[in-house]
């Protein structure tokens, strides 16, 4: 499951009446033993998970032989219940690209004062390409904009670290962090604006053409130089930049007049709004940033369980999909682990992400492969999903399994850690049908069932709820585990994960044996997904395509009645200009959403069909 992408249950008063169903399951089970769905002998999701979790596999990270190894066992699992590649594939593998790293191919620093003769010339370890940087050799006078902070005035709060100064056609050098003596109250505000890419943005937008950041001596990690993979996104920023060491600063400090960095830093960390910025007396400097960003190919793997009656009419919609994602973190490669203290650099062994849901889906599909089924059974298996749901975005845009045939995408990440007999299921709200069929099938696997309606959650579901396709999650719940290498094939609950594959497996069948497929509801966002900028209080209605890489923010939708619909913006419209800002990503835009004012028009330009146009949007209050 995506980092941030943990969504607890909202409990439903109702989810009580399934309670009910324990009881009769309960008697089932002292009649038929197995009638629940409860093996008598061992565990078969078991094998799955210890195979999958185990080191030999190395945490599987997207791209890697790891991975590999893991999707070959997938696809020998399918085999071996009689399933297909898919009608029209050539295989039980599919191919998708992704940016998997990035690296510094030799960026270099110079600066020379003409009045002293003076020059500073980096070394290779004191400087380093910021992940987003564009590749590129900039020239100009050196300036310093203290944290590099400006805070929107819709905060009521001045703090402007540009305030006094004109950096156009310069290079601009900034601290790391936000000041560092202030009260919680200015540091949580000020923290909410101190992103790297927020402050390269600025940078950008004032007329800079370089950024260079350094980790003050009063900071942790005091000049250190700031790693490569601390950002996964990899998108560029629009703005060529790098991290200095603490050194090659205090250097370029040594031009300017009875000022040392660390006194600076100590001064500006008071949070006095009045300290100003200044420029490096004579001090230019060329900037010169290389950075390599390595392509990949990751595989989804799909199998095929065509109707068990090949004579019988084609249905509408004649597939039902259950899916999972498997792969996971490696070794915490990409700044999503939550590994801590001697465990930094461990394998990911991923047991319950999502090792548990792969071996759901296997076994929902060796189940189903003895069912009477109208439809087609598709079981489809994710990559890169800890990357931003990459494997399951290339498939629904593929057109390998055309959407618009899907009648329903069941989804299991997280499913192998049951406790008190609760089973949470999400995005119910994509159709009207989820409540009845889930009561029903329930009723011989006794789950204390809770649901969500929200199909806005942060795991491959998404991907298809985007393009319209009835959606519901399998979710067990978070743990102290999650994203750690403790995550192991020995914590999981494998009886009740078994149950979950019967669940999954019936569940499907009613689906797939409806006369009309499930019809779909489009369930509005309740907040702007994607940002963790939880205290914004405007509403633009807009449904960013995060995994679209695209020069712009991409559009994959936009939510009915709201801003942007009222604006005219649809689905696949590319904005390139928001509120008179270059937006060259999806953190461009959600930095200029901190500086909206509630029912003030914005000037949008967006490109649609090639084609550059101009509106207006005007923002609400969010509710």
């Amino acid at each position: 499951m995506s980092a941030g992408g943990l969504h607890l249950p909202r409990v439903v008063p109702s989810a009580a009446r399934w309670k009910g169903a324990v009881v009769v399951a309960s008697a089932i089970l002292l009649v038929s033993g197995v009638a629940a769905g409860v093996q008598q002998t061992a565990s078969k999701s078991r094998a799955h998970v210890e195979y999958l979790a185990s080191d030999e596999l190395g945490g599987r990270l997207t791209g890697t032989p790891d991975a590999a190894k893991a999707a070959d066992y997938i696809v020998s699992q399918l085999q071996a219940v009689g399933a297909q590649p898919l009608p029209g594939s050539d295989g039980f593998r599919l191919p998708f690209e992704f940016t998997s790293g990035i690296t510094d191919a030799g960026s270099s620093l110079q600066a020379f004062s003409s009045s002293t003769q003076r020059g500073v010339r980096s070394a290779a370890a004191s400087i380093r390409a910021l992940s987003f940087s564009d590749t590129g050799e900039v020239s100009g006078p050196l300036v310093f904009a203290g944290y590099g902070i400006t805070v929107p005035e819709s905060e009521e709060y001045s703090y402007d670290s540009f305030a006094t100064l004109d950096v156009e056609g310069k290079i601009v050098v900034v601290l790391r962090h936000i000041p560092d003596d202030v009260d919680q109250e200015t540091r949580a505000l000020l923290g909410r604006y101190s992103d790297l890419r927020y402050k390269a943005m600025l940078a950008r937008e004032l007329g800079a053409v370089g950024l260079l950041v350094v980790t003050g001596p009063r900071s942790p990690n005091a000049g250190q130089l700031i790693d490569i993979a601390f950002d996964t996104a990899l998108a560029s920023s629009g703005i060529v930049a790098a991290s200095i060491g603490g050194e090659l600063a205090d250097s370029l400090f040594e031009a300017v007049p009875d000022k040392t960095l660390e006194a600076v830093q100590e001064e500006l960390d008071t949070g006095n709004p009045h300290v100003a910025g200044f420029e490096f007396p004579d001090l230019g400097a060329t900037l010169d940033v290389k950075v390599k960003r390595e392509r990949s190919t990751g595989y989804n793997v799909a199998g095929y369980l065509p109707p068990s009656d090949a004579g019988a009419p084609v249905q509408d919609k004649p597939y039902v999909m259950l899916g999972a994602h498997y792969d996971h973190l490696g070794t915490g490669q990409g700044g999503n682990s939550l590994a801590r203290g001697a465990e930094v650099g461990d394998i990911h062994n991923g047991a319950d992400d999502n090792a548990s849901g792969v071996a759901a889906v296997l076994e929902a599909g060796a189940q189903l492969a003895g069912m009477s089924r109208d439809r087609g059974i598709v079981l489809a298996f994710w990559s890169g999903e800890e990357f931003g749901l990459l494997g399951a975005n290339a498939f629904a845009e593929s057109g390998v399994v055309d959407v618009a045939d899907l009648a329903a995408y069941l989804n299991f990440d997280m499913v192998g850690r049951t406790r008190d007999n609760v089973l949470t299921l999400q995005a119910v709200g994509s159709s009207d049908i989820w409540p009845r069929l889930i009561e029903r099938t329930n009723v011989p696997v006794g789950f204390d069932v809770r649901t969500q309606d929200d199909p806005w959650v942060r795991t491959d579901s998404t991907a298809f709820n985007r393009v319209g396709v009835p959606t519901l999650s399998f979710f067990t719940g978070t743990h102290e585990q999650y994203h750690s290498p403790r995550d192991d094939a020995d914590l999981i609950n494998y009886e009740d994960l078994d149950r979950v594959a019967r669940f999954g497996a019936l569940l499907a069948r009613r689906v797939a044996n409806e006369g009309e497929p499930p019809v779909f509801v489009d369930v509005p966002q309740s907040s702007q997904q994607g940002g963790s900028r939880d205290t914004a209080t405007v509403f633009t209605g807009t449904i960013p395509d995060y995994a679209a890489e695209v020069e712009g923010l991409l559009l994959g939708g936009v939510i009915e009645g709201g801003p942007a619909a009222l604006a005219g913006l649809q689905k696949g419209d590319v904005i390139v200009e928001f509120a008179g800002q270059t937006i060259t990503n999806i953190y461009d835009y959600m930095y200029v959403l901190d500086a909206l004012k509630v029912d003030v028009a914005v000037k949008i330009i967006y490109v649609r069909g090639g084609e550059r146009t101009e509106t207006e949007l005007i923002p609400r209050v969010r509710q």
